[in-house]
């Protein structure tokens, strides 16, 4: 009994792709765990794992169909999921960053889920970077 390879393969490619966005994602989500902000490790790990799979399946389980179009329904969706990080207290906006943190861990998963692994650890790593910046006013 042999294994089917041309099966296996593509599939631990997938799942390569989701381990990989969920590690990208762990690390943005880390630093927000650091600062001791609502949207942290787990939020971000699983938006970017959400984005992978998502990204995934329009690209590879509905051959033909508009990839696009799922692109743009996780940026909507994601928007929303920020919105609700947002909110105001006393006299000044909280949670922007983390709103725009858990934006780009979104584009981290789909960026990885189309084989865009360097443009992903690049984002991960400039991420990282602009959220360790100190504060400004």
């Amino acid at each position: 009994m042999s294994a089917d390879f041309s099966i296996m393969i593509p599939t631990l490619v997938m799942l390569g792709k989701l381990l990989l966005s969920v590690l990208l994602g762990g690390v943005i989500g880390y630093e927000r765990e650091l600062r001791d902000k609502p949207a942290g490790l787990r939020t971000h790990m699983l938006l970017a794992a959400g984005a992978t799979v998502f990204t995934i399946l329009s690209i590879d389980a509905f051959p033909g169909s508009e990839s696009a179009r799922v692109a743009a329904g996780i940026v909507a969706g994601v928007g929303f999921i920020g919105a609700g990080a947002i909110f105001m207290q006393k006299d000044r906006i909280v949670g922007i960053t983390t709103a725009a943190s858990l934006w780009v861990t979104a584009s981290i998963g789909m960026a990885v889920a189309a084989g865009f692994y360097i443009l992903g650890v690049a984002t991960t790593l400039i991420t990282y970077i602009i959220l360790r910046l100190p504060r400004t006013g």
